[in-house]
């Protein structure tokens, strides 16, 4: 494996772990909340999701995913009902610490549960890893796999520094504890409408089988 390999795998790594999405609303939530340690220990248990998922898009990049696209869609599914549910709790909610997944008492079970059914994950890293790792297509093995996982595991944690140090500045504190019910209720609004567009995808692909 070639060091410029590694390194854009590590830059991809960082790249897809601070695009913002819905489980980035939840660290600055929970880091405004109970401080940086309870958005970092939501963060470890996500981390369970984003390498399995980066783990499957590596498989797919190179090509030799057996997974099966019927596999996806079902699973989509599952992940959209999921999302949904969790959308509609934190819409219903009265304060930032309403929301299941905002529950400051549970962050690595919330972690974990939301990174690995987060249907979104999978297309995202797949398109994050190939755009920024594509021009070493001839270089890419099995063989490279666990330096690749390596690297992008290094760029998730430096991503996930990044994350926690703009979440735990007093000034972002602020903003989301004046308006933390607001937020709540966008976060929960966001997950309705990747759960739709996920159960709409899902059934869009087994209609053309």
């Amino acid at each position: 494996m070639t060091l410029s390999l590694f390194v854009a795998t590590m830059i991809a790594g960082f790249t897809y772990s601070v695009i913002p999405g819905p489980a980035v609303l939840l660290v600055f939530s929970l880091a405004a909340q109970h401080g940086r340690a309870m958005g970092a220990k939501f963060l470890i248990g996500h981390m369970v999701g984003d390498i399995t998922w980066s783990a499957m898009a590596f498989a797919s990049i190179v090509g030799v995913s057996k997974m099966g696209p019927l596999l996806f869609d079902i699973l989509g599914a599952g992940c959209g009902l999921y999302l949904i549910y969790l959308g509609i709790k934190a819409i219903r909610a009265k304060s930032i610490g309403d929301a299941p997944v905002l529950r400051g008492h549970r962050p690595y079970r919330a972690g974990f549960l939301f990174g690995l059914t987060n249907p979104k994950a999978y297309p995202v890293a797949v398109a994050v890893f190939t755009a920024l790792i594509a021009r070493y297509t001839m270089d890419l093995s099995w063989s490279s796999l666990p330096l690749m996982g390596l690297a992008a595991w290094i760029g998730l944690v430096l991503g996930y520094l990044a994350t926690l140090f703009w979440a735990g500045l007093p000034l972002v504190r602020r903003f989301f504890l004046m308006h933390g019910v607001v937020v709540t209720r966008i976060i929960g609004v966001t997950f309705v409408l990747f759960g739709l567009k996920s159960l709409v995808d899902a059934g869009r692909s087994f209609q053309t089988r």
